[in-house]
């Protein structure tokens, strides 16, 4: 049985979403939130905020691209983990509007993506989605699970793979 690229991705991205909301509430029950929100690993990286704005981007700048349709804007101007929230559930809905059978279709529209410097890549739809949206996404959602570690929130991966409970037994007796 082969599987799509909507039924491989779409459900992966919201489900990191929603894993990204839930440490959010847990951030928000053991850290500072205006200190954590600008967190960031290096001086050079984005802070917290910047990165959930960016997969929140990806999930939804994929969903674009393959739909050939117009991505919702959001303003990247969240300053509080609701705001981030809201962004999360905002990517979702819009996510969970598209059409798999237009996504799917999308594997061998073109792709161009141009960066401020006028620099770009071009891809085919498949080599977009699985050799870049889906990597840069999880990049931004890894290191927002790292930002909130590295700034004491308790979350383990177990809150990382979140999204996989309910398959998850335990151990025989």
């Amino acid at each position: 049985m082969s599987t799509t690229l909507h039924a491989s991705s779409v459900p992966a991205f919201i489900a990191m979403l929603n894993n990204i909301k839930h440490w959010l509430d847990l951030a928000a029950a053991t850290g500072d939130e205006a200190a954590l929100i600008e967190a960031r690993l290096a001086d050079d990286m984005f802070p917290l905020a910047r990165q959930i704005q960016i997969a929140a981007d990806a999930a939804k700048g994929a969903g674009a691209r393959m739909t050939g349709t117009e991505a919702p804007v959001m303003a990247d101007d969240e300053t509080t983990f609701a705001e981030l929230k809201t962004r999360c559930d905002k990517t979702i809905a819009y996510l969970e509007s598209l059409d798999a059978d237009a996504f799917d279709a999308g594997a061998s529209r073109e792709v161009v993506i141009t960066f401020p410097n006028g620099a770009g890549v071009k891809f085919d739809g498949h080599t977009f989605l699985t050799g870049f949206a889906l990597p840069n996404f999880y990049f931004h959602a890894t290191t927002t699970y790292a930002i909130l570690r590295a700034g004491g929130v308790a979350i383990g991966k177990q809150n990382f793979l979140g999204h996989l409970a309910p398959y998850m037994f335990a151990p025989p007796a």
